[in-house]
Order: C-alpha cells, then sequence, then structure tokens
C-alpha cells in the first residue's frame, strides 16, 4: 500500500474530536458527579460514608474515555474547591480535602484516568454488550486507586493505623461492587445509544 493510499484509508477510519462537544461532556459528567455527591449518603459507622460518587466518576471514566473523564473529575474537584457546596454533604471548599476522605477525592481523577484507559481499550464493536468487561475495567480502577489512597487518607488525617483503616475501608467493598456493576449497565447502554462517544483511538502507521 503507497503513502497516500494508507493516509487516505486511515483518515476515513479516524473521527475527529470537537472541542465544544469534549467541554460539553466534560461540564455533564462533573455536574452528574456532584449530584450524586449530594444524594443522601450511607453511614457505616465510620469517618468516610457511602455516596454514589464512585459510580459517576467510574462511569466518566468508562463513558467519556481516559483523558476527558480525568478532566471531568478535575472539574468537579475545582469547583467543589473555590466554594461550591458539591462535595458530599454539601461541603465546599478546601476543607474536605482536610478531613478523613482526602484519599478517595485524590483518587477520583485517577480511577476515572485508569477506567476510561480500560474501556478505551476494549473491542469498539462489543463495547455495547460488555457489561462484564466495563464493570471489571471499573472495579479494577477501584482498588487501584480509590480504596489504596482511601486507606492512607483515613490513616492520615483520622488519625487511625494502616490496619484499622483497612478495616474501616472494607465497609465500601460490597457497596463497590454493586456501584460499578451499576456503571457497566449505564455505560452500556449509552454506548449503545451513542457508539461514538468514546474518543478514537490513535492511528496506526502503516507501512508501504
Amino acid at each position: 500500500m503507497t503513502d497516500t493510499a494508507a493516509q487516505t484509508s486511515t483518515s476515513r477510519k479516524t473521527r475527529r474530536s470537537n472541542p465544544a462537544t469534549d467541554l460539553a461532556l466534560i461540564a455533564t459528567f462533573a455536574a452528574l458527579i456532584a449530584v450524586c455527591a449530594l444524594l443522601p449518603a450511607i453511614s457505616v459507622g465510620g469517618a468516610v460514608p457511602i455516596t454514589l460518587q464512585t459510580f459517576a466518576v467510574m462511569l466518566a471514566g468508562a463513558v467519556l474515555g481516559a483523558r476527558r473523564g480525568f478532566l471531568a473529575v478535575l472539574l468537579y474537584l475545582a469547583v467543589g474547591a473555590i466554594g461550591l457546596p458539591v462535595f458530599s454533604g454539601g461541603a465546599a471548599g478546601l476543607a474536605p480535602f482536610a478531613g478523613p476522605s482526602v484519599g478517595y477525592l485524590v483518587a477520583f481523577p485517577f480511577a476515572a484516568l485508569a477506567t476510561g484507559f480500560f474501556v478505551e481499550r476494549l473491542p469498539r464493536k462489543r463495547i455495547a454488550s460488555s457489561i462484564p468487561l466495563i464493570f471489571i475495567s471499573g472495579l479494577a480502577a477501584s482498588f487501584i486507586f480509590i480504596h489504596p489512597l482511601g486507606i492512607l487518607g483515613m490513616s492520615w488525617r483520622a488519625d487511625l493505623t494502616l490496619g484499622q483503616a483497612f478495616l474501616a475501608d472494607l465497609a465500601f467493598w460490597p457497596g463497590d461492587v454493586v456501584k460499578n456493576l451499576l456503571m457497566g449497565l449505564v455505560a452500556t447502554a449509552v454506548h449503545r445509544a451513542f457508539p461514538t462517544i468514546l474518543p478514537p483511538r490513535p492511528a496506526r502507521k502503516i507501512a508501504a
């Protein structure tokens, strides 16, 4: 295949990202995370309650992809940090970043990034029916980032040993499984309705 033919073939398969659409999606998912954070939390008797934030964070990565999912969560954190009451329980400002939940907050954008990274590498024709794979992607990102950083944050800010913080974090595991299963169901439905919502994969160079 000649260089010209290869470039033509690649250009036909590559969709260009629309910055306005990207910004709208990032803002929409930042708002969704805020709404999920403001829904009534479930106290498990520890320093950090159970909320639906994790569901929305993972959904942002699974639907928008790694980069836009990461930016959506960063926007949510930035809006809360500057004073809008979008954190759990209507909290705002920098106080939540000095509390027991700091590790979870810091982990959120990286968990969205990881979820998007995994989902972007699934076969595109199967994403709309890949509930188990998307579920595993979200669960893996949660156990790579959210739980370890959450444990460290509780140990640091709640004056717990690492062992005590680990036991406190165990209370979140069953809910995490349920939230990621729900995320997988919603994400596949979105991909079924909007099959081109994920960003295009980088074009591979084709040798002459």
